[in-house]
């Protein structure tokens, strides 16, 4: 084990010490052990290259213009990637969708970005996990 000493702001502070007392961390060494964990896989997935599959969820205002249809067609354009969608209704304007997709993980990346980037799409994240095919002889 190494020791290292870090520097944060009182309100960053603030919010590690939530994060222990809601999960239960016996100290804020394990905290942030968890935390740096989460943190190298989250940035291994972001930069996978090659094959894999992903789950992109994201919620929007149904009643913004236009959005349903600029969703759909986004969809048409990149009917290879999307295997299955599923659509939830939260409430009378927000809809939450989960998409899988499969393919090139910079598609994927792309593909996600440019749903997230429309307006009234309020919160978009991409889960991707690598899935090179096996070699078939």
């Amino acid at each position: 084990m190494h020791r290292v000493t870090i520097t944060l702001d009182d309100d960053l502070m603030e919010k590690l010490d939530a994060i222990i007392a809601a999960r239960g961390y016996q100290n804020r060494s394990e905290a942030i052990r968890d935390l740096a964990r989460i943190g190298i896989q989250q940035t291994a997935a972001e930069t996978t290259s090659g094959h894999c599959v992903g789950a992109m969820v994201y919620t929007y205002d149904h009643s913004k213009r236009d959005l349903p249809r600029k969703l759909t067609q986004s969809f048409h354009h990149h009917h290879d990637l999307s295997r299955a969608t599923m659509h939830v209704h939260l409430d009378h304007d927000q809809c939450l969708e989960v998409t899988i997709l499969d393919g090139n993980a910079s598609e994927l990346q792309h593909f996600a970005d440019h749903i997230f980037a429309e307006r009234g799409v309020r919160y978009g994240r991409l889960v991707t996990i690598p899935a090179e095919p096996e070699d078939r002889d």
